[in-house]
């Protein structure tokens, strides 16, 4: 069903207009559409555009539209192009002429593109919700596991010991500043577009201040080209939350990998095998990153070459965006249950610790206190790793001995508490380091 199509003399083509229409994804906009539609439905009634009486009428059989959808008695579906096209011809239905009046000093452009705005703030502020859920359970665990040890590794090898504590503050940074970039994409969208019209603006004395202020945005855009034509802040949206997935893509690769049979520091099961506890939901998280990549580069692509102002290639920003939104938004939630429910095998951990020559790097640091050059001290420690793997022994279990014949006779039995697993994690108070968590 067209709104519009005054100036074709025959019906558009059945399916050029089922490729044209867009209500099978765009409904979801419904209840942001019936929000933008009262507000300016109020405005029109507020500066006498249309008779007050008539603005009344079309605000209360909007929120009946509204009710009756949120309780099931209406389906938004049927012969529609698009959910403005629904909401518009419901009214019409209910209410005859005085409902064709909602439309004046307004445009599908600047409809569209406020609708955009207001579910996209809502779906950001669930994300920033979800984040800060997601922040809550990694607070957690880092608060239970301050004197947790394990190896932290570089090009997947062990490198020295770390807290377990320490290891969750590195992806709560990545996600605090996730929340900070949604906080800034926000403040940018938060500007109303209503009032742009087609995108020259309109002949009516409209109150665009009115309009912003009842639907909580800070301002007006400035600009009513920009207004119509605008999707940075989705795309900026999109970008966000592909930075989000990755960080949860790169957590999940190693609950993936500590999970293994080989490493076994964690317990996330097989539905077929017993022996097995798979880690499906990191897995997920891990597999699911691309779809939101891929939303992102669809909106880049589509909007990298549109002229001024709206097109219908902008209609592209809907299907993928949506998906990228559900798709975030549902591994965000995921990922911060996994971690509620995850148990830590403490002691693998710790153990883990023991092999790999892992407070090297402590060796050469008591070398170097004992005033011999840290190049020097690090082709000692070389030495002693290869002496010590020809004896199939640890750094900690080197005879003194051996340690002396190497290193100038300059090493003491305290070097034994000083290279412990927790003497180096201790150590490092540096600021940010992870001794700090001791």
């Amino acid at each position: 069903m067209n709104l519009w199509g005054g100036r074709f003399k025959e019906s558009l083509d059945s399916k050029a207009y089922s490729f044209n229409q867009s209500l099978s994804f765009d409904k979801r906009l419904i209840f942001v559409d019936i929000l933008g539609s009262i507000s300016h439905a109020k405005m029109l009634g507020k500066q006498n555009i249309i008779p007050k009486e008539d603005s009344d009428k079309i605000i209360e059989n909007l929120n009946i539209i509204k009710d009756e959808i949120e309780n099931g008695k209406i389906e938004v579906c049927g012969d529609y192009e698009d959910v403005h096209s629904f909401v518009e011809s419901e009214l019409i239905k209910r209410i005859g002429d005085v409902g064709k009046k909602l439309h004046t000093a307004r445009s599908r452009n600047d409809q569209v593109a406020l609708d955009m705005k207001l579910y996209t703030r809502e779906t950001m502020n669930s994300t920033i919700k979800n984040i800060n859920e997601l922040l809550s359970s990694i607070n957690s665990i880092i608060e239970k596991n301050k004197q947790t040890i394990l190896p932290g590794f570089t090009h997947l090898q062990k490198a020295q010991p770390i807290t377990l504590s320490h290891y969750f503050k590195c992806y709560r940074e990545m996600f605090k500043r996730d929340l900070s970039r949604l906080f800034e994409t926000l403040d940018r969208l938060n500007e109303c577009p209503l009032g742009a019209c087609a995108l020259a603006g309109t002949v009516y004395p409209i109150d665009r201040d009115f309009v912003s202020n009842d639907l909580q945005f800070k301002k007006p855009t400035e600009n009513s080209i920009d207004s119509v034509s605008d999707r940075d802040y989705l795309i900026e949206y999109i970008f966000d939350l592909s930075l989000t997935m990755l960080h949860l893509s790169r957590l999940s690769e190693e609950i993936i990998i500590y999970n293994s049979n080989d490493y076994n520091y964690i317990t996330t099961g097989s539905s077929i095998m017993p022996q097995k506890k798979n880690p499906d939901i990191a897995e997920l998280i891990r597999g699911k990153t691309g779809r939101v990549y891929g939303a992102l580069i669809q909106l880049l692509t589509t909007f990298k070459s549109l002229p001024l102002s709206y097109n219908k290639d902008m209609q592209e920003d809907k299907e993928f965006s949506f998906d990228a939104m559900d798709t975030a938004n549902a591994c965000i939630k995921e990922m911060s249950n996994m971690l509620k429910n995850i148990t830590f095998n403490k002691e693998v951990m710790k153990n883990s610790c023991l092999k790999g020559f892992i407070n090297a790097t402590d060796v050469a640091d008591y070398l170097v206190k004992k005033n011999i050059p840290f190049r020097d001290a690090h082709k000692m420690v070389g030495e002693l790793i290869l002496l010590a793997e020809e004896k199939n022994l640890t750094l900690s279990d080197l005879p003194l001995d051996d340690y002396n014949r190497i290193c100038n006779n300059l090493v003491t039995h305290d070097i034994y508490e000083k290279i412990s697993i927790e003497t180096s994690v201790k150590d490092r108070k540096s600021k940010g380091g992870t001794g700090e968590d001791l």
